[in-house]
């Protein structure tokens, strides 16, 4: 989870499943343990990703629309993100353990490994101590946190930490995918779609908590059976035409408070393979299977709503919106 804050939650998923694999062996053959250990990764990478502004694709998309008086540093996010972070790991360590029982109470490990301190190592350290801390004080410097973002690149491509076949290894059909949601979703404002299609649904009719309800529970949804930068993409531009033209919305925190809720419910889909990246990996590994994914999936991720809401609310009552 800590990981998947600063990193793709793919890279991550793909790294803790590797080093995990001393540890299954000492599961037998039918241990549910063996399942809780391998979907812990997966969910906590999803998990961690609702912690900072770059945890995961939805929230950068997030960011483009949270602008002007809207927009949120990278330090306040983590002041919300973190904290829901930390339940829903308790939530999700609760579940695995109530639902996936191990047959052992113990794993002894015989760790020999050294703090690595080669010149690349060094450097990887200090860039990522430095572009960490220059992220969560933004609001001293005043570089957002995109800007921040390409500090390592340089410095690893200036010390030939990474080289130009690294880059090559990108994974720059999410880099494209999440790019050309913001052009789809600029091209949905632009062209006036967005209007037209809030304009047909008389959204002023309805109750503000419906509408609240409604976006995060429909958000979690379409997540579940797409990828959710995709929903994330699809619905961000449509959420923010809504918190800006239903009145009765503001006094409950507006646009702001919407695409907040939003996106965060799409990493709360996570109850199949075909759900995030970090699932699909898990998946591919023969360690757990559909139903084992769905049954811890459903029910953190609803868990994980009311939480969205209590924390909506919370936020709300503290003047956070306004």
């Amino acid at each position: 989870a800590v990981f998947s804050m600063f990193m793709s939650n793919t890279a991550t998923t793909a790294m803790m499943l590797s080093i995990l694999t001393p540890v299954l062996v000492h599961f037998g053959a039918n241990d549910q343990g063996k399942v809780a250990f391998t979907l812990s990764i997966p969910i906590a990478a999803n998990i961690g990703g609702l912690g900072t502004p770059i945890g995961t694709p939805p929230n950068a998309l997030a960011l483009k629309y949270l602008v002007g008086e809207n927009s949120i540093g990278f330090g306040e996010w983590m002041s919300f993100g973190v904290p829901i972070v930390i339940l829903l790991l308790m939530v999700g360590w609760l579940i695995l353990n109530r639902f996936f029982p191990s047959d052992i109470k113990e794993v002894n490990l015989n760790i020999q490994s050294k703090f690595l301190r080669t010149r690349k190592a060094i450097i990887v350290y200090v860039t990522m101590s430095a572009t960490i801390l220059l992220w969560l004080l933004d609001f001293l410097h005043g570089m957002n946190s995109y800007i921040v973002a390409t500090i390592p690149m340089a410095v690893f491509l200036i010390f030939n930490v990474i080289t130009k076949e690294d880059l090559k290894k990108l994974s720059w059909d999410v880099l494209w995918l999440v790019s050309g949601g913001i052009a789809l979703g600029m091209a949905l404002d632009k062209s006036g779609l967005v209007s037209h299609l809030v304009g047909s649904i008389p959204f002023t009719e309805f109750s503000p908590y419906f509408i609240i309800v409604l976006t995060v529970i429909l958000s979690m949804v379409m997540a579940t059976f797409m990828s959710n930068t995709a929903t994330a993409n699809l619905l961000l531009p449509i959420i923010l035409a809504i918190g800006i033209s239903v009145a009765s919305l503001e006094e409950l925190g507006g646009a702001k408070m919407l695409i907040i809720g939003a996106t965060l419910a799409t990493s709360l889909g996570m109850a199949l393979p075909i759900s995030t990246p970090p699932n699909s990996l898990a998946y591919a590994s023969g360690l757990i299977e559909t139903k084992d994914m769905a049954r811890s999936g459903v029910a953190i991720g609803l868990i994980g709503v009311l939480l969205v809401f209590v924390l909506l609310v919370v936020l709300n009552n503290i003047g956070f919106f306004s």
